[in-house]
C-alpha cells in the first residue's frame, strides 16, 4: 500500500522555489536543511492530514555528486514548479517489486533525527516524464509533518497530467487508494496541486 507523503516543488535555488509556494499559497515556508548525499537543501511547510510540502534545490554549497540527483534535478530547466509526489510505503522491497515499473532502487538518507529511504533511479529521472510518484519509507519515530507547525493549508487535490496519463493511474490503482489524487490525459506532463488555505482556495503549478 502506497500513502501519499509530501509534494516537492524544485527551482534553481531554493529560494526560488520557496517563493514560488509563498506567492501560491500566502504562507511562509520553514527552514528544512541539507542532504549530503544528493547535494540539495530544503525549505518546509506543514500541510493538514499528515502531509508536508517541501521546496528543494541544489545546495550550492554542497560538493556535487558524482552520480545523479534525486527529482532529476541536475536536468531541470525553467522557472521553479510543481515537480513531484511522494508516497511511502511500509516496505520498500515490496513496493517496488509489485510495481509494474521501476521506480529506482532504495538509498538510505539521514538527517538529525530523521532517516529513511527514498526510491531513486540510477538517471534521476522517475518513469513517465518524472512523474511517478517516488517512494519513500520513513526508520524514524516522528514524521517531518508532525514536527513542523501547522500552516491552515490542506491539499485538496492533486492532479497528474500526462499523455498516458491512464497507464500511470492503472498501474498505481493497486497500490494507492486517495480521491485527492486524480490522472488526466493531457499533451504536457505537469502536476496541478489546490489548496484550502487561510486565504482561500489556491492552486500550485
Amino acid at each position: 500500500m502506497l500513502v501519499l507523503d509530501h509534494l516537492a516543488v524544485s527551482g534553481d535555488t531554493v529560494e526560488e522555489a520557496t517563493a514560488l509556494c509563498e506567492e501560491a499559497l500566502g504562507v511562509s515556508l520553514l527552514p528544512g536543511g541539507q542532504h549530503p548525499h544528493f547535494g540539495t537543501h530544503n525549505r518546509l511547510l506543514g500541510l493538514a492530514d499528515g502531509l508536508y510540502l517541501e521546496a528543494i534545490a541544489i545546495d550550492p554549497n554542497a560538493p556535487k555528486p558524482d552520480y545523479p540527483r534525486w527529482f532529476n534535478l541536475d536536468q531541470r530547466t525553467g522557472p521553479a514548479r510543481l515537480t513531484n509526489w511522494i508516497c511511502r510505503t511500509e516496505d520498500m522491497g515490496v513496493a517496488l517489486g509489485s510495481l509494474p515499473t521501476s521506480a529506482g532502487v532504495p538509498v538510505p538518507l539521514s538527517r538529525g533525527d530523521l532517516a529513511w529511504e527514498m526510491a531513486v533511479p540510477q538517471d534521476g529521472l522517475l518513469p513517465f516524464d518524472n512523474l511517478h510518484p517516488a517512494l519513500i519509507q520513513w526508520h524514524c519515530d516522528t514524521h517531518p509533518a508532525d514536527m513542523l507547525p501547522a500552516s491552515g493549508c490542506r491539499l485538496l487535490r492533486l492532479t497528474v497530467s500526462h499523455p498516458d496519463a491512464i497507464t500511470l493511474k492503472t498501474a498505481l490503482a493497486p497500490h494507492l487508494t486517495d480521491d485527492r489524487v486524480a490522472f488526466e490525459i493531457d499533451s504536457t506532463p505537469a502536476l496541478t496541486a489546490e489548496f484550502d488555505t487561510p486565504g482561500g482556495r489556491r492552486t500550485l503549478t
